[in-house]
């Protein structure tokens, strides 16, 4: 496995870049299309291949876009920002959806189910994690995340501060990431709290189930650290480390045998997940990488993987994964 660089955009916002996502090819249109969000308020579709803009800034967010999820249909995505809203809106048109409050506190992290019938979203400093229903974007349910016995306050003070979440490939777990380095597993069929799973001390800002297996999970954390989980079985399988710095994203490859990461030391790197390494360290940024996601499978003409990662630095690049 092997990453090559194909293309970077400078500029590609005008503010710092803390979002990206790939919205899936859809019936109307053959190919993914790759969402940046950023400190600028604003939204930004680009082509797959070369990076070409599409269409003008999606605007609608009175603060910057700090999350980006796509719909597995590929049609629509949400949009969470420092506004404390989530926008959902239509990837073509940039046209809102609904628009999603989740009071008292802001939103970090969000994930669509993989069927697409709910939306999750990391409750910042509520301490819980919020759904959301995808065809009348009703509330479903809020879980709370219970601290571990014996855990020292996060900086919410009595509570938890939620910033990721994800959602297993079957839909039956349901993970999250909090400030202080714990990690909640819920049964996400009965939205029953299961387990902690233990192992980071520092915040955990990323995770990603693999598509292979249903039951592992992948986090980044500040800890400098790469963990792989079984959440059901509640064990930590392995780590890997590497950065200098703060792990702030976390992907894996379709064919779920590498993880891409991205850290505030200036790097993305690519791990193999069965020797628990990383084989490949790219420095195409000048600043934090906050964002690395795989392009998901299917479209027309797709003939290779692609990697993105995006940056402080207001740069986009795109990567050959082969």
């Amino acid at each position: 496995m092997k990453l090559a660089g194909l293309k970077s955009v400078d500029g590609a916002h005008d503010e710092s870049i803390w979002a990206a996502a790939w919205a899936p090819a859809a019936a109307h249109r053959p190919t993914a299309v790759l969402l940046t969000g950023a400190l600028d308020e604003t939204i930004r579709a680009w082509r797959p291949d070369d990076l070409a803009a599409v269409g003008p800034p999606a605007k609608g967010h009175a603060l910057g876009v700090v999350s980006l999820a796509a719909h597995p249909a590929g049609v629509l995505a949400a949009a969470v920002s420092l506004d404390s809203f989530v926008r959902v809106f239509d990837v073509d048109s940039g046209a809102s959806v609904a628009t999603l409050e989740a009071p008292p506190s802001e939103v970090w992290g969000v994930q669509f189910h993989p069927k697409g019938n709910a939306l999750a979203a990391a409750g910042g400093g509520s301490g819980s994690v919020k759904l959301w229903d995808t065809e009348k974007w009703q509330p479903i349910t809020s879980l709370a995340v219970p601290r571990p016995e014996g855990a020292r306050p996060d900086k919410t003070g009595s509570g938890k501060f939620v910033l990721s979440v994800a959602w297993s490939p079957d839909g039956k777990l349901l993970a999250c990431g909090s400030m202080d380095g714990t990690i909640a597993v819920y049964d996400a069929i009965r939205m029953k709290f299961l387990h902690h799973l233990e192992g980071h001390h520092m915040p955990v800002r990323s995770m990603v189930f693999s598509p292979v297996d249903p039951h592992v999970l992948f986090t980044a954390c500040d800890d400098c650290h790469i963990h792989i989980y079984d959440a059901k079985e509640k064990t930590l399988i392995g780590a890997m480390s590497g950065h200098a710095s703060w792990a702030l994203s976390i992907d894996v490859s379709p064919d779920g045998k590498a993880v891409a990461t991205g850290s505030s030391d200036r790097t993305v790197r690519l791990w193999d997940i069965n020797m628990r390494t990383s084989v490949q360290t790219m420095s195409n940024h000048s600043d934090q990488v906050w964002a690395v996601a795989f392009r998901p499978p299917g479209g027309d003409g797709v003939r290779a993987g692609r990697l993105a990662s995006a940056s402080d630095d207001k740069s986009i690049s795109l990567y050959d994964y082969s």
